[in-house]
């Protein structure tokens, strides 16, 4: 509803603003100031001031009384606070607003026609993620969830580099090493017990013996050459290792989760011939040099003074000549394609961009959000070439960990006795462990490097994933005992009630209902800009909007069976756009907590 609402309400204000002679290029349509008891505000009256000659209060009470307040379906009113203009919502609003959120799929906007690809995580294969790179999977899941709530037809990829130097190492390494030559596996997964190798092999050529060191770099150089050939066999002897790998790190993934549609391996471009393609068309341009024995793309006239190098003198492409083969097929299958990425890799998609373009592809189609890293306190190094750092897993196994402590606390007598209370606190502690590191690590801004805290990530009483989560345990809660109680309430439980609109008279109930209905505007946003923090921000909001709610009007206590019925309908509105905002965050919401 408040999509619509909003719709009308900035009609109303251009027609007004026209009706009056004044310009209508900046709204100033905004959420209302602190205090201003209505459902959306303009601050047109600061722009306008300077034209009209008149103060931003005197001006906005002139806009006001210019809305026709009456042509709008939703709008029962338009006041001033001072320089505001302020568009107050009827009681149809509500009423509609209780029976759109009862729906479980609340939030979900209607399907459009257009396909939308959302790259993000593609880890490098040689080993477990690290806390580092978590940012990835967790900003690049929201977002193509926020996306798919949006209506778009999405998939979400995995680009595997299966073709570099690193994998030649790598299989260099896992062919020339025995087991007796490594240290004992960290974690019973393929990831962790194959890294051993490539860490092995890394140590080996920066510390070993100059001519056995020549004999590798010589035994690698053909595992390069022979997938840029095409040779069955060294493709089949590189995916031995990373589809091994690959399992593994697929098994942390599936943890957070984050799951995929597709894993696009980088050899699919050099096996079809796209690569080669690619490259004759990048030396046909006029900006190709062959510079220092490499094919170069000059991209100075885009302000990039670093060349981009495709072609090296051996005959080889490079990481980025494959990801260039690779957006064009993406451009070919799909309307939008998005790139979750970290920041390091700036200077390298602008690269990519131009290069594009000079290629004649429109690249508006092409969209990234960058990430900086996750920290923990202390600044704990990130090298899986190294071995050092904290491995994702590590994380979600403390997560879980101290989360089944908080729940344990919190337990009294009577559970601790019931034989089920095991089971259900393995649960709970999984859902709230996990939940809280996507929440800490997806409610920040993408740009801004955090640190990630154990204090903060799981406070039930602050801002975070189990004090949102609670919310969705306690609607749960009450439903579930109005249908033992109340057999009067079916109609508020099933999400069909109509919901007479004078029951709902509180401030509380009718702050409710309007942040209910702000979610699929929260979710349309996050789509459109790649901000799903901001469906966190309206979690943290929410929780506190209902929590005031729940403090202020009892449900199935209420004297009133109307307004017992109408306040269970509400809840059940509650719960479904809590659990849909969640979802949208790939936060799991527990039926109990």
């Amino acid at each position: 509803m408040f999509r619509q609402f909003r719709s009308a309400a900035a009609s109303a204000l251009t027609d007004a603003l026209a009706d009056l002679g004044y310009p209508t290029d900046d709204l100033g349509i905004e959420d209302p100031p602190d205090g201003v008891d209505a459902t959306l505000a303009s601050s047109v009256a600061f722009r306008l001031a300077g034209e009209a000659g008149a103060p931003p209060p005197q001006v906005a009470a002139e806009v006001a009384d210019a809305v026709d307040a009456e042509a709008t379906e939703y709008l029962e009113r338009v006041e001033t606070s001072g320089p505001y203009v302020n568009f107050l919502a009827n009681d149809a609003y509500l009423a509609d607003t209780v029976a759109a959120a009862g729906d479980d799929e609340f939030g979900r906007l209607p399907p459009k026609d257009e396909s939308v690809v959302v790259e993000h995580t593609s880890a490098n294969p040689t080993g477990p993620i690290h806390v580092g790179r978590a940012r990835n999977p967790i900003v690049g899941d929201a977002v193509a969830n926020a996306i798919d709530y949006a209506g778009y037809d999405v998939d979400r990829h995995y680009y595997v580099n299966d073709a570099g130097r690193q994998m030649a190492v790598f299989t260099w390494a896992y062919e020339t090493f025995d087991e007796s030559d490594l240290p004992d596996v960290e974690r019973d997964k393929p990831d962790y017990d194959l890294v051993r190798y490539y860490r092995k092999g890394n140590a080996f050529l920066e510390e070993g013996p100059e001519a056995a060191v020549e004999t590798a770099e010589a035994e690698i150089q053909s595992i390069m050459q022979g997938l840029e050939a095409g040779d069955e066999d060294t493709y089949e002897r590189v995916s031995e290792v990373v589809d091994a790998v690959l399992a593994g790190m697929r098994g942390t993934l599936a943890r957070l989760p984050a799951e995929f549609d597709e894993f696009v391996k980088e050899t699919r471009f050099m096996r079809d011939g796209s690569a080669d393609d690619l490259v004759e068309r990048l030396q046909d341009l006029d900006e190709s040099v062959y510079e220092e024995d490499a094919w170069q793309l000059d991209l100075s006239a885009f302000g990039i003074d670093k060349k981009l190098v495709f072609l090296r003198s051996d005959g080889t492409t490079l990481y980025t000549t494959r990801d260039l083969a690779h957006h064009e097929w993406k451009f070919e299958n799909y309307d939008r394609a998005v790139t979750v990425i970290g920041e390091d890799h700036k200077l390298a998609f602008d690269q990519l961009r131009h290069a594009l373009e000079l290629l004649d592809h429109d690249t508006d189609q092409l969209e990234q959000l960058f990430y900086s890293w996750v920290n923990l306190p202390g600044g704990e190094g990130m090298s899986t070439r190294a071995g050092t750092g904290i491995d994702l897993d590590d994380l979600l196994d403390e997560a879980i960990d101290r989360a089944r402590e908080e729940v344990e606390s919190r337990m009294d007598d009577r559970i601790r006795d019931d034989e089920l209370a095991e089971a259900d606190v393995d649960r709970i502690a999984r859902q709230v462990g996990v939940g809280a590191v996507r929440y800490d690590i997806v409610s920040k801004q993408p740009a801004k490097a955090i640190t990630f805290e154990w204090d903060r990530a799981l406070d039930f009483e602050a801002q975070s994933a189990p004090y949102v989560q609670y919310v969705h345990a306690r609607c749960c809660g009450i439903v579930d005992e109005a249908r033992d109680e109340e057999p009067l309430a079916e109609g508020a439980i099933a999400g069909d009630a109509a919901v007479d609109p004078a029951t709902l008279s509180t401030p509380e109930e009718r702050d409710l209902v309007h942040v209910i209905a702000r979610l699929p505007a929260v979710i349309e946003e996050a789509a459109d800009d790649l901000e799903p923090h901001r469906v966190a921000t309206y979690t943290r909001e929410f929780a506190e909007t209902f929590n005031a709610f729940y403090r202020e009007c009892p449900v199935l206590t209420a004297d009133d069976p109307a307004t017992r019925e109408a306040r269970l309908a509400l809840v059940v509105a509650a719960r479904n756009a809590v659990a849909n905002a969640l979802d949208v965050l790939g936060i799991e919401a527990p039926e109990s907590m």
